[in-house]
C-alpha cells in the first residue's frame, strides 16, 4: 500500500466530509452535534496530514512507518468516524466509541516517537 495516496486519500476526504458538515448538516443538527462534527474533521484532516509527512519521511529514509501510519489510520476512522456517524443519525451513544479512536490516536504519536524518535 502507499502510504502517500493513503493519507491523500484521507486529505480528500476530510476535506468533503468538512463541505458536508457546513452545507448539509447546518441547521439540520443541534449546535452541539455540529460542534462534534467539527472536531471531527479537525481530527480528521490534522492526522491527514501527518499521515502524509509520516509516509513522505518514510519514503526518503526508508524506514517503517506501517505502525503509526495504521494506528493513525484507525484513529481517524473510529475517533472521526463514530463523530460523523453521531452527528449524522443524532444517536449519541456512538459516542463510547470516540475515547477509543483518540486513544489510537495518541498511540500513534507515541508509535511515531518511538520508531523514528
Amino acid at each position: 500500500m502507499s502510504w502517500i495516496r493513503w493519507s491523500a486519500g484521507l486529505g480528500a476526504a476530510g476535506v468533503l466530509l468538512g463541505a458536508f458538515g457546513a452545507h448539509a448538516l447546518r441547521g439540520s443538527v443541534s449546535e452541539r452535534l455540529l460542534a462534534a462534527y467539527q472536531t471531527g474533521v479537525l481530527y480528521h484532516l490534522v492526522h491527514a496530514v501527518a499521515l502524509l509527512a509520516l509516509a513522505l519521511h518514510g519514503t526518503r529514509t526508508e524506514r517503517p512507518i506501517k505502525t503509526p501510519a495504521m494506528l493513525f489510520s484507525a484513529g481517524i476512522l473510529l475517533f472521526s468516524g463514530s463523530l460523523y456517524a453521531m452527528a449524522a443519525t443524532g444517536f449519541t451513544r456512538l459516542g463510547a466509541v470516540t475515547p477509543i479512536g483518540g486513544l489510537l490516536l495518541v498511540a500513534g504519536w507515541i508509535a511515531l516517537a518511538w520508531r523514528l524518535g
